[in-house]
């Protein structure tokens, strides 16, 4: 229970980080439009693992640390699906 409580409650923001991701780049957003939400859930991870070493400590400390390296796992996965580039997908660059 104590893994999977962070792991579910981590899931939820990281799809919506990647939903949303992925529909700002449909539309067709600049770089620093669809980078913001990865870079906003960059913050939330840092600022959680900082009150959870800091502040809380113990058990609880630790939950708050898994919650979140999952959501800095999102936000990598939401830059790298930013830097790929669909539209020269099927171009070598030589």
């Amino acid at each position: 229970m104590m893994l999977l409580v962070p792991f579910l409650t981590a899931i939820i923001p990281g799809i919506i980080i990647l939903l949303l991701t992925w529909w700002f780049t449909k539309k067709g957003f600049p770089l620093y439009g669809r980078l913001l939400p990865g870079s906003l859930a960059l913050i939330a991870s840092v600022v959680l693992f900082y009150v959870g070493f800091v502040s809380i400590r113990g058990f609880e400390g630790g939950v708050y640390g898994i919650l979140s390296i999952i959501l800095f796992i999102f936000s990598v996965l939401s830059f790298v699906f930013v830097k790929r580039d669909t539209r020269d997908a099927g171009k070598m660059n030589l």
